[in-house]
């Protein structure tokens, strides 16, 4: 009987696998409308309950306390009272309404009392770039406002209070010290070295100093390239731990097509302080490659077309356009050998230096030295100006050597760097630098990170 059974189940199976094997296609649409039907017949199942609309209704009524009660406004209002905070920068076109508007203040009467205080109109209305912190109440009444500014490079920073008495106002000026500390940061450089430390949030005075430090080695002029890229270590200085202006920087890296440059400041027992390299080599050389503190060059030493002779003329120095009034320093040592007014070159300054070399600064809006005056690499002697043949303000810069000009920034290079680190300064040197390097591979893992 068994074996009769499993005869006639091989018999129906071999064909329908002779079925599945030749028309796939056909065998899964039967299925699939088999399960459709299947599904309709769920549905049409499930269709046969009570509609919702004849299923018994009830209805409730509950009463609701006004949210315009009394008993309800005083729950609402009976929460604890906080202060509001928010700081702001000073314009110099700051009114009394203005900047407390600026700081979410809204207190006619601490206006009105703003203006009337002499503090007030001595420290605070009418300057710029100081830091402003206000504290208001809940609904935005004046309690205390601060104002913090650094006056000189004492170390000192001055701090103007104004704090609601009574029904009035109080104000003081107090004195107290800076807090130093670092920061960590770095940059790529994509088109300039502004541009790349404004993307980083890097102060213009800490690229400056940059572009100061590795002067002697990098042109930032023109030697610069996509992707060159710099890590630095610079102070700053707080007030009240908030950051008032940045200080020196400490120690940097930069890498310039390809090249690493390494840079730390260190003060030596007795001696002024000088940026070395990490291997204690000085970074200081005989001149300086510019006369004005990093700047744009609006002409270099070669041909040119003169703009007043109005013919082609070789250039023999270099022009920074700067404005009226800054700062010009000789780039050496040296004895003033001419100050005053010189045909085209207006007022002139000329001053020699040791091996024959000479350096002149024309177009000179003030001079501050006398003929036959020492004067110390670094050292303000004038100020930019557009006196003499001059169409705008700037300063002409000329490097003379035995009497023939030549290339200032190649003379720069090419001077002699200043003693390295002395023996008896090396252990103290090399804990710093120690510290520096471990700060700078911080400060390129952290330009890494925010580039990803």
């Amino acid at each position: 009987m068994t074996n009769g059974l499993t005869d006639a189940s091989r018999a129906l199976l071999q064909p329908l696998s002779r079925s599945l094997r030749n028309h796939p296609k056909r065998i899964t649409a039967a299925l699939a409308a088999l399960l459709l039907t299947a599904g309709g017949g769920a549905f049409a199942v499930a269709s046969l309950g009570p509609d919702a609309a004849d299923l018994p209704q009830q209805r409730i009524a509950q009463p609701v306390q006004s949210l315009a009660s009394d008993a309800t406004l005083a729950q609402l209002t009976d929460r604890p009272a906080f202060t509001l905070y928010r700081s702001e920068q000073l314009r110099s076109s700051d009114t009394a309404e203005s900047l407390l508007q600026r700081l979410g203040v809204a207190d006619p009467a601490a206006a009105a009392w703003l203006r009337r205080d002499p503090n007030v109109h001595q420290n605070l209305l009418g300057r710029t770039g100081r830091s402003v912190t206000a504290e208001t109440t809940d609904d935005h009444r004046l309690t205390r406002l601060t104002a913090r500014w650094a006056p000189d490079d004492s170390g000192n920073f001055k701090r103007l209070v104004i704090e609601r008495s009574g029904d009035g106002f109080a104000s003081r000026v107090e004195s107290a010290p800076l807090t130093a500390s670092s920061r960590l940061s770095g940059g790529v450089i994509r088109s300039s070295l502004f541009a790349a430390t404004d993307e980083s949030n890097i102060p213009d005075p800490v690229a400056v100093q940059l572009a100061e430090i590795f002067s002697g080695d990098i042109d930032f002029r023109r030697s610069l390239r996509k992707g060159d890229r710099f890590s630095v270590v610079y102070e700053t200085l707080e007030a009240d731990g908030e950051p008032l202006r940045t200080g020196r920087v400490l120690s940097a890296e930069f890498v310039n097509n390809g090249k690493k440059h390494e840079a730390m400041w260190f003060e030596e027992p007795g001696s002024k302080g000088a940026y070395y390299t990490l291997a204690g080599e000085s970074l200081r050389r005989a001149f300086l490659s510019a006369p004005v503190a990093f700047t744009r060059i609006s002409s270099t030493f070669s041909m040119r077309f003169h703009p007043i002779l109005q013919k082609w003329k070789a250039h023999l120095g270099t022009d920074f356009a700067a404005p009226t009034g800054t700062a010009v320093r000789t780039v050496g040592d040296g004895v003033v050998e001419f100050a005053g007014v010189q045909n085209g070159y207006g007022n002139v300054i000329f001053v020699k230096h040791r091996s024959e070399h000479e350096t002149v600064y024309a177009h000179l809006s003030r001079i501050d030295v006398k003929k036959g005056e020492s004067v110390t690499q670094g050292e303000t002697i004038g100020a930019v100006g557009q006196t003499g043949w001059a169409t705008g303000p700037h300063l002409h810069f000329e490097f003379r050597v035995n009497g023939k000009q030549q290339d200032p920034m190649g003379i720069a290079r090419s001077s002699e760097a200043a003693a390295p680190i002395s023996a008896a300064s090396r252990p103290a040197f090399d804990r710093v630098a120690a510290l520096m390097r471990t700060q700078l591979n911080s400060a390129e893992l952290i330009q890494q990170a925010s580039a990803e």
